[in-house]
């Protein structure tokens, strides 16, 4: 169902119903690419059923589908057309051509070139969580992450979203994990990870299906290597991996979380891989965001403390006047316990 999440929360104001969102996304339904247009975006099917509702809504979660259609042109092909052209044109004039008419070459070139070019196309699958105000995108870059976003404030009116902030940053809790041995609480450390310095060249190091637990790791963190990336499985049912930006990579649901689903119809295996897959990571991210130190109000840096060689610390305590995160609960009506009553979750 998911292979990547960046999670976001919800600006608090917005408020829309499911019917809401199905008249807005409509208006932005996706259409192929034009003979010169090199990009087109818009809200498809979730479900995959041509002339389905463009929102999904199971247990109380909304599922959307983005596609992205582009056209596809070789920067060499282009490149060596503008030079063909460049030389046709320094015969016939005697003169080289400038910056600015090489630029103008190459959007002549690609712009006869469009209709020909071939297409590629790419889904981002959305998750809302209304009742809890998170907004999940299944990209591998945060540049997808951020276009999908915009798109999405485009066409839902008075949603706003920004990336999920933590009082303590990944890096730094996963080298304090990393020094201590040990993951917080419902999380174990597996045999994947990443470490690069700070300094220019960045330089990097990398396990791979290696144990973690060993002073060589340590003594890379007390260099100044701070942890990119790390495999994680949380109470034993679902790994991934944990970036330093907060991205959660590499998703996959272990044995027995899908047990006993039976479903012979396409759409309702839909609605229950959905509702397993929402189920297991409501909680996973709830549990994430504590064990980073909770969110910390806008505007404010995660902390960064130094790890030590001592058995691994708690986190940093949420900055004053936010309390910790809690698992996220499913249930339409409940309100989140890391915010105010004054908060009131999305309709």
């Amino acid at each position: 169902m998911f292979k990547n999440l960046i999670v976001h929360r919800l600006a608090a104001g917005w408020s829309a119903t499911a019917a809401d969102l199905e008249e807005q996304l409509s208006t932005q339904r996706f259409v192929e690419c034009g003979a010169t247009q090199a990009k087109s975006a818009g809200w498809i099917e979730p479900r995959g059923l041509a002339h389905g509702p463009l929102l999904e809504v199971i247990d109380g979660q909304w599922l959307l589908a983005l596609l992205v259609e582009q056209k596809v042109l070789p920067g060499a092909v282009v490149r060596r057309e503008v030079e063909a052209r460049a030389a046709r044109a320094e015969q016939e004039t005697g003169r080289k051509p400038g910056k600015k008419q090489l630029r103008e070459l190459k959007d002549q070139v690609q712009l006869e070139l469009l209709p020909m070019a071939f297409t590629k196309r790419s889904t981002v699958k959305i998750w809302i969580a209304p009742a809890e105000r998170l907004l999940m995108i299944d990209a591998g870059s945060a540049r997808v992450a951020d276009e999908t976003v915009t798109l999405l404030t485009k066409t839902l009116p008075g949603l706003s979203a920004q990336a999920v902030n933590t009082a303590v940053s990944p890096a730094a809790a996963m080298a304090d994990w990393l020094v201590g041995g040990d993951a917080p609480s419902g999380f174990t450390i597996d045999r994947d990870c990443e470490l690069k310095a700070a300094d220019g060249e960045k330089p990097a190091v990398r396990y791979a299906r290696h144990a973690l637990d060993i002073d060589e790791i340590r003594g890379h963190i007390g260099a100044g290597k701070q942890p990119t990336r790390l495999a994680l499985t949380w109470n034993g049912r679902v790994s991934f991996v944990l970036t330093d930006a907060l991205q959660i990579k590499k998703l996959a649901f272990l044995d027995g979380v899908y047990e006993g689903r039976k479903a012979d119809r396409s759409d309702e295996a839909f609605d229950a891989d959905a509702a397993i897959a929402t189920g297991e990571l409501a909680p996973l991210i709830g549990d994430l965001i504590d064990a980073l130190g909770g969110e910390a109000p806008l505007g404010v840096s995660a902390g960064m403390p130094a790890p030590t060689a001592a058995a691994s610390t708690p986190p940093a305590a949420p900055a004053p006047g936010t309390t910790p995160a809690h698992a996220v609960k499913s249930s339409a009506a409940s309100v989140p316990p890391w915010e105010t009553e004054a908060d009131a979750a999305v309709g």
